[in-house]
Formats: C-alpha cells, structure tokens, sequence
C-alpha cells in the first residue's frame, strides 16, 4: 500500500508503516480506543512498542492519525455526499454512506469516530474532546451544505439549515450504533429512507 519509510538514521524501519496503520485503524475501530491495547495494537500492526514509538508516536498521537485515515478512507462518504446537487440527494448520500460503510460485510461494524469514544474515562478525554471536535466538525459542513441549498433557493426559506444538520448527522451517529448492535443493513437502509420520507423538516 505504502513505501517503506526511513528511520531517524536514514536506515529502513523494516516495515511499512502505511499498511501498519491501516491495521491499527481496524484495531481501534473495532474495539474504541480504550479497549484497544497496546499489545492488541503492535500484535495487529506486526510490529514492536518501541518501533510504534518511533514511527507514530503514543497511543493517542496513533490514534489521531488512524482517525485521519478512517476519514480520507471509509469516512470519506461524507465529503462525496456534500457533493450531490441538492439537498436531499445530500442527506439520502449521507444515510446511504452510513449505512454501506458501518456493516462492511469484512471489517468492523459501527463507526470509528463514534464507536472510539463510547467508553472514554477521564485519561482519555483528549481523545473524547477530539471525537466530538471530528462530529461536529461534520455536522459544520453539512449545515454549510444545507445552508447553501436555503440560499439558492432550492430549500424553503424557513428551513433551519442547522437543525436539518443535526437531525441527519444524528440519524447518521445512531446508525453506527444500530449497525455496532448487528441490526442488518437491509434494516438500516429502511430506517434511513424513512426518516428523510419528510423531508425537509421546516
């Protein structure tokens, strides 16, 4: 996937940290970031704690950049989404996004941005603070969506573009949970489709 990185001496670190991270990504996906383990981690990741160390820093510094990765990769529905030509197609593409990438026939069910922050205690509230900045940081860009569609006129002036925001980016957060618990795709898809039947709330 990736190319084999250097280390601070310019030797090979002797694997290759793309494809490492893609796995700690799966690690923390599946099990939060409090029930992945350090050993579970360096195990999945075929590597050493102390080349972990090296290479992405502590657990929370891997964390972060896992995040980043789930973005750009199975998250990155979102930014398709935002894409679609009307505001409905926005939050049908949301939903359906949703839906296709938390019951990925392999790999974890739910969302890493949701399903890593569940069980957070107080040491990891970085990691809480961080989540929650990374959902509303997605609701943001959603309600610039809506607000643009209220602008142009394809929206009814009275729609309150922030709460359509929220309501499609929480019906989006219950999916991953639904999807986490092992209710079934067909089931979701269902679910969503009847939710946006109203649209749009005004």
């Amino acid at each position: 996937m990736g190319t084999k990185q250097s280390g601070p001496v310019g030797r090979p670190r002797g694997f290759d940290t793309d494809e490492a991270l893609e796995r700690a990504m799966v690690v923390f996906w599946e099990h939060g970031y409090e029930g992945a383990s350090l050993s579970g981690l360096t195990q999945a990741m075929g590597i050493s704690t102390t080349s972990m160390y090296a290479a992405f820093g502590n657990k929370e510094e891997l964390f972060r950049k896992a995040l980043e990765r789930y973005t750009e990769g199975p998250g990155a529905y979102l930014t398709r989404a935002l894409e679609e030509p009307t505001a409905l197609g926005v939050a049908t593409a949301v939903l359906a996004g949703t839906v296709r990438t938390t019951t990925r026939p392999a790999g974890p069910h739910g969302c890493l941005g949701v399903h890593g922050a569940l069980a957070t205690s107080d040491p990891g509230h970085d990691v809480r603070d961080l989540l929650a900045a990374w959902r509303n940081d997605g609701c943001s860009r959603v309600r610039e969506r809506f607000q643009r569609a209220v602008d142009e006129g394809e929206l009814p002036p009275e729609t309150d573009p922030g709460l359509l925001a929220r309501y499609v980016t929480t019906l989006a957060f219950g999916i991953s949970v639904q999807a986490a618990s092992g209710v079934t795709r067909d089931e979701l898809q269902e679910m969503a489709d009847a939710a946006l039947r109203n649209w749009p709330l005004t």
